[in-house]
């Protein structure tokens, strides 16, 4: 779900171009800087008609385990590759503030050229804001290693306005891995009206670039889960998101990039779902530059009861180059979709969906009348180009059909629709 302000300068909300859906406005910040990127695609010359996506017969389709592996090849993202050891001092799993004792051991290895920041199992309270430092890695001993928005979690603001557990804040070459990020939601004075929810996120990639998120687990977020801001070269694998709340936020994404190139999603479950305030699961998203080269593999995705399974939100820049395979998607209104925002003239090239199983769609908040589709790329206020988008090999039960818009280059065929029992 995406309406947004910039760097503090309110704009107009962004609402679909669909005439059955108008978003709520809210507030978003990207990044100050801006990435460069070239060859935004030309628009098509003709509108060509799209292959008719086959049917099969109503006999029972299971889901078949992908093929993704989780090896970060579209970015090369390898994160930090320092060694030498950092061990942070505090005692875990009582009531105090360890967010000093964590970042001085960042800052500390962060100076040094880079090192790895141990964190043991346990609970750590988090009144601050983490920040990491370049080349750094900051490392759990797995699920059970918990950083926890803490009591006061709300009294100060991240660098770029926000409510971070950690954010990156334009380091290179950083690592977070193995932990648990806790944004307290459910029990904080969080509100969807709160300045800066929507500025910076509970596991923020800002900036900078070569930056890996690998087997972190975000629970009770009141803003978006993961999150590549303004980033080149990055990439989230093995990770997992959870919303579980009912009537506290909307607009609580599970891994969203935004204005970002060159990045890898790969092999995470995200489940927006549990509780009714979760909303699209994967996004890839543009409101200061383009969105581009991200490769979406081998993800386990339920969409939010308000939102996608995974939505192409376009803005007045690009999307292109995009790989959306082996994802399962399910328990959202839609499956893949485009949406539009501001009045969006972006064009969406070269985009790539197949071996994909959508299943299982629920009408819900965002569609009271019960439509869906499987995939639906293009119209609902398309204004910029759709060309070179291929739907091949995917699969849809109980998830309506499989839509790709008239454009050059366009291709939808040897999908498989079931409308029976899945």
């Amino acid at each position: 779900m995406i309406s947004r302000s910039l760097a503090g300068k309110p704009q107009a909300s962004r609402t679909w171009a669909q005439p059955r859906r108008r978003w709520s406005a809210l507030v978003i910040a990207a990044a100050a800087a801006s990435l460069v990127v070239a060859g935004v695609p030309a628009a098509p010359a003709s509108a060509t008609p799209t292959t008719t996506a086959s049917q099969t017969p109503s006999a029972s389709v299971t889901p078949t385990a992908t093929s993704a592996v989780a090896v970060c090849t579209k970015s090369g993202a390898t994160g930090s590759n320092a060694t030498t050891s950092y061990t942070v001092t505090t005692t875990v799993n009582d009531a105090g503030d360890d967010t000093s004792a964590i970042q001085n051991r960042i800052n500390t290895a962060g100076a040094a050229g880079g090192g790895v920041v141990n964190l043991v199992a346990g609970t750590y309270i988090i009144n601050g804001k983490l920040r990491m430092a370049n080349n750094v890695k900051l490392q759990g001993a797995g699920p059970g290693t918990i950083l926890k928005a803490g009591p006061n979690f709300l009294s100060t603001t991240g660098p770029s306005g926000g409510y971070p557990i950690v954010t990156t804040n334009n380091a290179t070459n950083t690592t977070i891995t193995n932990l648990t990020a806790d944004h307290s939601g459910n029990t904080l004075a969080a509100s969807v009206n709160m300045s800066g929810r929507l500025d910076e996120y509970v596991v923020d990639i800002r900036g900078g670039s070569n930056n890996l998120v690998d087997g972190v687990h975000v629970r009770n977020p009141f803003t978006y889960s993961i999150v590549a801001v303004a980033t080149t070269n990055f990439c989230v694998k093995n990770s997992t998101t959870i919303v579980a709340t009912s009537g506290k936020y909307d607009q609580l994404d599970g891994i969203h990039v935004l204005d970002s190139s060159f990045g890898d999603v790969i092999s995470n479950t995200i489940d927006q779902r549990v509780g009714t305030d979760g909303d699209d699961g994967l996004v890839a998203h543009t409101i200061n530059g383009t969105t581009h080269d991200i490769a979406y593999i081998g993800n386990k995705v339920r969409g939010g009861h308000r939102g996608n399974s995974m939505q192409l939100a376009v803005g007045n820049h690009s999307i292109y180059n995009l790989k959306i395979a082996d994802n399962e998607f399910y328990g959202a209104p839609y499956g893949i979709r485009t949406g539009y925002y501001d009045n969006g003239t972006g064009a969406v090239n070269g985009v790539t969906l197949t071996g994909n199983y959508i299943h299982d769609l629920k009408a819900g908040h965002a569609f009271p009348d019960g439509s869906y589709d499987a995939i639906h790329i293009g119209d609902f206020g398309a204004q910029g180009p759709i060309t070179n988008v291929v739907a091949t090999n995917n699969r849809a039960c109980a998830a309506g059909n499989i839509y790709v818009a008239p454009g050059t280059g366009n291709i939808n065929q040897n999908n498989t629709i079931q409308t029976g029992t899945c």
